[in-house]
């Protein structure tokens, strides 16, 4: 049984608006997917289905087997972390440390652990020296990490980051890459929505593309970004070594920078 099983779900508002139209996919702990598509594409809605901030109109959610529709969504975010676009919409602490360490209080979570999980998501995040620090007195490249550390902290086994590149520098890139390493490595769930095409090929398995509230593809990043119908149809970018890969003429579907360079240098030989 797979950890997260999405079945057959849509999302209609009050007003009539269809977000999310009969979308299925499962999730096996430790995979790292990203879900992709144009603003509009129904992605938000879709991960907001799978800790219960929004509830299915038709179809089910279920994590461990058991649908998201028997809990409150304070109960779910035990099971499924939600890290927000924007970091003003989830902080309000006045330290870093109690950010960090809110969600354990609530949960109960002996003040030993506690501490012993906040140090963990700190150092994972690279945010121990701002632990007394007012998170608004960071930069936002900084509290977007002192959110995704409130999840990590929590221990749950889905992890939902949504647009956690938006602006970050080459720095805070390779930490997220080195996080998401980390997190599958201990059997968590990483599901990320991203613009990002190229911080997707160099750093997911997997990748789910939405068009028109609807999943129009599924698949390995690799096999998946080379289909350009696909890609043009969710009005998506190929990443760069994607498009120069099929203007040479490759017969492999690859994402290894080296491999393309291999190519070249036996082609000009």
């Amino acid at each position: 049984m797979a950890l997260v099983e999405v079945k057959n779900i849509s999302f209609q508002y009050p007003n009539g608006y269809l977000a999310v139209d009969d979308v299925s996919f499962s999730i096996e702990a430790g995979e790292n997917i990203a879900i992709v598509g144009q603003n509009g594409a129904g992605k938000t809605t879709t991960v907001k289905m799978l800790n219960g901030l929004t509830k299915p109109c038709a179809g089910d959610v279920l994590i461990h087997g058991e649908s998201t529709k028997k809990y409150t969504t304070a109960q779910m975010a035990r099971k499924v972390g939600y890290v927000f676009q924007n970091p003003e919409d989830q902080i309000f602490n006045s330290t870093v440390y109690r950010e960090v360490e809110y969600g354990l209080k609530k949960m109960k979570v002996p003040a030993e652990e506690c501490e012993r999980r906040v140090k963990d998501a700190a150092e994972l995040t690279g945010i121990e020296h701002y632990l007394d620090m007012n998170p608004y007195d960071l930069p936002l490249s900084i509290r977007k990490f002192v959110t995704i550390a409130s999840v990590i902290a929590s221990d749950c086994d889905v992890m939902i980051f949504d647009e956690p590149t938006a602006g970050q520098d080459l720095d805070g890139l390779e930490r997220l890459s080195k996080l998401n390493r980390i997190l599958t490595g201990r059997g968590k769930a990483i599901v990320t929505i991203t613009h990002d095409m190229e911080f997707v090929a160099e750093n997911y398995d997997r990748v789910i593309v939405m068009c028109q509230k609807k999943v129009i593809a599924d698949g390995k990043t690799g096999d998946v970004f080379f289909e350009k119908e696909v890609m043009d149809r969710a009005m998506l970018k190929q990443p760069a070594l994607v498009r120069i890969a099929s203007q040479l003429g490759m017969n492999q579907n690859t994402l290894d920078i080296e491999a393309v360079a291999a190519y070249i240098k036996n082609a000009a030989t």
